[in-house]
C-alpha cells in the first residue's frame, strides 16, 4: 500500500492549495487529515460538524466532500483576512458557515444542537476549553485533534502543553480514545455516554 497516492481529491483542493502559497500560508492541514476527516464526515449522514480553525480551508474542503446534501458544518477562525478568502471558496455552498470569531467565545455562548463530529484545529476546543467542546459532542460523534508529534515550528514548552492535554484526554472516561502516530500525530475520540 503506497499512502502517497491519494486519490478523490477534492475539486477545491488544488486551488486552495495554491493560494496558500501565493499568499505564504505556513500552516496549511496535512493531507492526510484530510482524508480521514472526509472518510469520518462520510459515515455521518446529515450530519452536524464544527471546525475550529479554518485556516486556509483545506481540511474544510475535506470535509465539505465528505458530507452528503443535508449536512452542514460551521467552520470558524479568528483571522479576517483567512476567513475572507475561505468564504470566497464556500460561497455557493448551503451547508458551509464559516465564521470570523473568537473561538473561545464562540464556544462559550453556542447553544446549539450538539455535533457529530468536531475537528479542532486551533488553541480554543484544545488547549482551553476543552471540557466545553467535549460536551458540544453527541453521543456516538467523533472528536478529532492533529499534530500531536512534535513539529518544527512548536514554540519552547509547547512540547508539554500537547503531553499535558494527551493525559487529560486519557482520562475522560465518557470516550474511547485512539492515538495514531500517524500524519501529524491524531487523536479520534468517539463519546460513550
Amino acid at each position: 500500500m503506497n499512502l502517497s497516492e491519494i486519490v478523490n481529491r477534492p475539486r477545491a483542493h488544488a486551488t486552495i492549495e495554491a493560494k496558500s502559497q501565493e499568499i505564504g500560508f505556513d500552516m496549511p492541514s496535512d493531507i492526510y487529515i484530510g482524508t480521514l476527516l472526509k472518510s469520518l464526515v462520510a459515515s455521518k449522514p446529515c450530519g452536524n460538524f464544527l471546525e475550529l480553525g479554518t485556516g486556509i480551508g483545506l481540511s474544510l474542503s475535506w470535509m465539505t466532500d465528505g458530507m452528503d446534501d443535508c449536512g452542514n458544518i460551521i467552520s470558524i477562525d479568528t483571522d479576517p483576512q483567512l476567513t475572507e478568502i475561505v468564504s470566497n471558496f464556500f460561497m455557493l455552498d448551503p451547508r458551509v458557515n464559516i465564521l470570523c470569531q473568537d473561538g473561545a467565545e464562540w464556544i462559550k455562548n453556542y447553544s446549539g444542537d450538539k455535533f457529530d463530529l468536531i475537528f479542532a484545529d486551533a488553541w480554543p476546543g484544545k488547549y482551553s476549553e476543552l471540557d466545553e467542546v467535549l460536551d458540544l459532542v453527541k453521543i456516538g460523534g467523533i472528536y478529532v485533534i492533529d499534530d500531536m508529534n512534535e513539529q518544527p515550528n512548536w514554540p519552547e514548552g509547547h512540547a508539554q502543553k500537547v503531553q499535558n492535554l494527551v493525559s487529560t484526554l486519557e482520562k475522560r472516561e465518557d470516550f474511547c480514545m485512539t492515538k495514531m502516530d500517524w500524519s501529524t500525530g491524531i487523536i479520534l475520540m468517539t463519546k460513550l455516554n
